[in-house]
């Protein structure tokens, strides 16, 4: 996976993203629609969570007819249903999951100062909360944690 705080050609990100997509969605037989597509690619056109109505600005500017909420909140809803993308509570925002053919707990690391988020994965996070719910009786169905701070650009450029 590409750390999104060192420069990268992002195409790659996006082309990555849409060939895992079309690849999953043939597999379990789902329509992957031009408009859930496009939805998609502005999710992961940067590092950065997306909102429901940036991303209707975005095609509206891209498109001559322009799409109505629903119909944005309904590709967001395919998406996140696959697995193709996550829903940052704490932003009220979207971002791209980065191993989508995957079962697992979210964990992100989100920039308070440039917007950058990263998903991450670690063996001990899942293993603690699985060790902390059992603990109490609990079956985790789900779970999205989201972690604020500085990435290693904003805490360098706060340094010098």
């Amino acid at each position: 996976m590409t750390n999104p705080y060192h420069p990268h050609n992002h195409r790659h990100c996006i082309e990555d993203a849409l060939q895992e997509a079309r690849s999953l969605c043939k597999d379990k037989g789902a329509r992957l629609t031009p408009l859930r597509e496009k939805v998609l690619e502005l999710v992961w056109q940067s590092h950065s969570p997306i909102g429901a109505y940036d991303i209707l600005a975005e095609l509206g500017r891209l498109e001559e007819r322009s799409a109505q909420p629903p119909t944005v909140y309904r590709a967001l809803d395919f998406l996140m249903e696959h697995g193709l993308i996550h829903r940052l509570s704490s932003l009220n925002a979207f971002i791209g999951c980065s191993h989508p053919s995957e079962q697992h707990n979210s964990c992100f690391l989100i920039c308070e100062k440039c917007h950058v988020a990263q998903e991450i994965e670690h063996p001990s996070i899942d293993a603690s909360l699985k060790d902390c719910a059992q603990s109490q009786g609990f079956k985790i169905i789900d779970s999205s944690i989201e972690l604020t701070g500085l990435c290693p650009n904003c805490v360098g450029a706060n340094q010098e």
